[in-house]
């Protein structure tokens, strides 16, 4: 039996939000309606699609498969319709990028200011996420544009070198270790608690295999949840940190943090641009792309 695409976009609501009535305030239909639309939804393929509870909704492993499903599709529609406003110009539309979070944060907005000034028609939606979450929504088609810090390997996903970038490792003004004269070493180093970032952050995998592969091992570490957050722990003294070169610039300018010299580490990693094969980029994203290459 066929889906009614309308019952599933309403499922769909309901799995992005993870409650009924938050669906029903997102799309503007009635609680009622969507209970009615799910329940008919789970009739047609006899499966569960959703645990209820006071709490919300959870989806059933067999709602998460379909909750990607409908993401997909919604996904092509939308690709589809950008395509198709393309062909009146430049003079409207929207363009949907993904980041990672010091991307976003800390190499795009120049990049954003510029394309607004030449494009002031279109409308920008930037979203800031690690790489794995980046990774998904380019996948689910909820993205025109995505650029990545940490490594991809998928093979439905091409991946193309943008730009490179340092990892520093940096302290609070005045430690000890930036007054020794020289590159201090890892034993040195690693008395230190190391701050680092979640997992599926793109910064937190490359220094991790960095360490790896030099066998070098941090006696403690610490996590937290973004770069910003990082770099002032790091400057409160709770510990050193690598973070991305352009990400520290301010506070370094500002002699709030300094960098430490590690001999024998030097971290470079390449930043990244997402494709997925086979899909056509909307005259909107091809303008963009070419500022990516400038």
């Amino acid at each position: 039996m066929s889906l009614n695409l309308n019952s599933l976009r309403l499922f769909e609501a309901v799995a992005r939000t993870g409650s009924f009535t938050r669906a029903a305030d997102d799309v503007h239909v009635s609680q009622p309606a969507i209970s009615k639309a799910v329940r008919e939804i789970e009739r047609s393929l006899g499966v569960v699609l959703f645990e209820r509870s006071a709490r919300g909704a959870r989806l059933t492993q067999a709602g998460e498969v379909l909750a990607e499903q409908a993401r997909t599709l919604f996904g092509l529609a939308r690709a589809a319709e950008e395509e198709m406003r393309s062909f009146a110009g430049l003079g409207r539309g929207t363009l949907r990028i993904g980041a990672s979070t010091t991307i976003a944060t800390y190499l795009l907005p120049p990049l954003l200011g510029r394309f607004t000034q030449q494009y002031p028609g279109i409308d920008l939606c930037l979203v800031s996420a690690n790489t794995l979450d980046i990774v998904r929504q380019l996948v689910a088609y909820e993205l025109d544009v995505a650029l990545v810090e940490g490594p991809v390997s998928r093979p439905d996903v091409r991946v193309t070198r943008w730009r490179e970038d340092d990892l520093v490792l940096i302290a609070p003004a005045g430690h000890p270790l930036i007054q020794l004269g020289r590159a201090a070493r890892w034993l040195e180093v690693a008395r230190e608690p190391l701050l680092i970032r979640e997992p599926g952050s793109g910064t937190g995998e490359v220094v991790a295999a960095a360490l790896a592969a030099r066998r070098l091992v941090p006696s403690r570490t610490r996590e937290l949840g973004s770069t910003e957050a990082i770099k002032q722990a790091v400057a409160a003294g709770l510990g050193l940190a690598f973070v991305s070169h352009a990400a520290a610039e301010d506070q370094l300018a500002l002699g709030k943090l300094a960098m430490v010299r590690v001999a024998g580490l030097d971290i470079r990693r390449h930043l990244s641009q997402l494709r997925l094969p086979g899909r056509r980029q909307s005259a909107v994203a091809q303008a963009f792309q070419s500022l990516l290459k400038e």
